[in-house]
């Protein structure tokens, strides 16, 4: 049999996954759905008793009973955990598959995308509500935060690299910038994010200067 004739080897032509992508998506999706998990038991001792004081409450700002009694912790009409429970299992799923050696289609990981940056968006849409409407933090839901962008990066960069999202020519080199230097964009986001919650409550952080 010659080379031209020999069968394919199992997997060829498909994009070579980052070994670090299926690990990201399966321990942080593990993570947020703890997280989610946490906060809805918390939301529901607190419907079981009214005097309930949430474990996660600790002061004025690290209050999670003040964020889950917000408009804005059932924003589409149920709690925002059970949401995040939703999501992250469907994550931490495709995470073990991707470890057990699954090999997905490209609609596939469009269709990851677009959870992805729901997921992105919807945290930075709660990130502004807890800081400047609200003006409480809810330990849980910053862990949440803390794992929703990593996700939300490092599936993109994947997509892009493998194809999967439509990337012209002129943004080949700067896409091969940010791979090169992904985790200086997490943690420069990590940085804004850290001093916009310093800025948000720093007559409180001075009283205990």
């Amino acid at each position: 049999m010659t080379p031209e004739n020999a069968p394919a080897a199992p997997g060829a032509g498909v994009p070579i996954i980052s070994r670090a992508l299926p690990w990201l998506l399966t321990v942080g999706g593990a993570v947020g759905l703890v997280a989610a998990a946490a906060l809805l038991v918390e939301k529901l001792n607190v419907l079981r008793d009214a005097d309930y004081q949430p474990t996660c409450s600790i002061n004025p700002v690290i209050s999670c009973g003040t964020v889950m009694n917000s408009p804005q912790a059932e924003v589409f009409g149920v709690p925002n955990p059970l949401i995040g429970i939703a999501c992250f299992a469907v994550v931490t799923t495709i995470g073990t598959a991707l470890l057990a050696g699954a090999r997905f289609h490209r609609w596939f990981w469009l269709g990851l995308q677009g959870g992805v940056v729901f997921g992105a968006g919807f945290v930075h849409w709660l990130i502004f509500q807890s800081l400047y409407r609200i003006s409480a933090l809810c330990p849980y839901c910053m862990v949440v935060w803390a794992v929703t962008v990593p996700i939300f990066w490092y599936v993109t960069l994947h997509n892009l690299r493998a194809g999967h999202l439509p990337a012209g020519g002129w943004a080949r080199r700067p896409l091969d910038v940010l791979a090169r230097n992904h985790t200086v964009v997490l943690t420069v986001w990590a940085l804004v994010v850290i001093a916009a919650i310093g800025q948000a409550f720093w007559p409180y952080w001075r009283t205990l200067l």
